[in-house]
């Protein structure tokens, strides 16, 4: 793959009972519903994304300027069930990553969280080597989730989000198509 190598990074994906399509700004009171129940955040550095001005400024208004965010929708139903976005995509290491994920509490545990990464791994991996997860060292849900699709840990960092005005340890986990697919097996 060339550096001049075009990579859709908002690709209309859809399987396994949901579709993902890129976010947009109409999307915004449907996107916070889904986001407005405090618990989906309890475990996040930024636990106060539920308060709607906080949503807005923290999350929404970067999903709509990282030209890679997309909704959730329920396929069955078309009802906006939560996001997730691709970021810091690397074409001279062929590395990206995948995060800002977030689903209502009524898609937790039912594989809804595998169907998605499913979606956005198989696409990454049309194009990159390897896909990179940064998650919170206290966000247990998101890290035994990414560990199970074969992410394994890389280090961990001392992270300061400057737009949420929050420090945290970050742990970074790496994922190659062949770890992905051997954790399909």
């Amino acid at each position: 793959m060339t550096r001049e190598t075009i990579v859709d990074l908002q690709p209309h994906l859809i399987g396994n009972g949901i579709k993902l399509r890129p976010v947009e700004a109409s999307d915004f009171e449907s996107l916070y519903l889904a986001a407005s129940d405090p618990l989906i955040w309890e475990q996040h550095p930024d636990s106060k994304r539920h308060e709607k001005d906080t949503f807005k400024s923290r999350f929404f208004d970067g999903a709509m300027a990282s030209g890679s965010a997309f909704v959730i929708e329920d396929q069955p139903t078309g009802v906006i069930i939560g996001s997730s976005r691709y970021y810091d995509w690397d074409p001279a290491n062929g590395s990206i990553a995948v995060g800002y994920t977030f689903l209502k509490r009524s898609h937790w545990g039912n594989g809804t969280n595998r169907a998605l990464k499913a979606l956005m791994l198989t696409h990454a991996f049309t194009f990159a080597k390897e896909v990179w997860f940064h998650v919170a060292s206290e966000n247990h849900r998101s890290r035994k989730a990414v560990e199970k699709l074969g992410a394994v840990e890389a280090g961990s960092v001392d992270f300061n989000d400057p737009i949420a005005g929050v420090a945290f340890k970050q742990i970074n986990y790496r994922l190659t198509a062949k770890g992905y697919h051997s954790s399909l097996g």
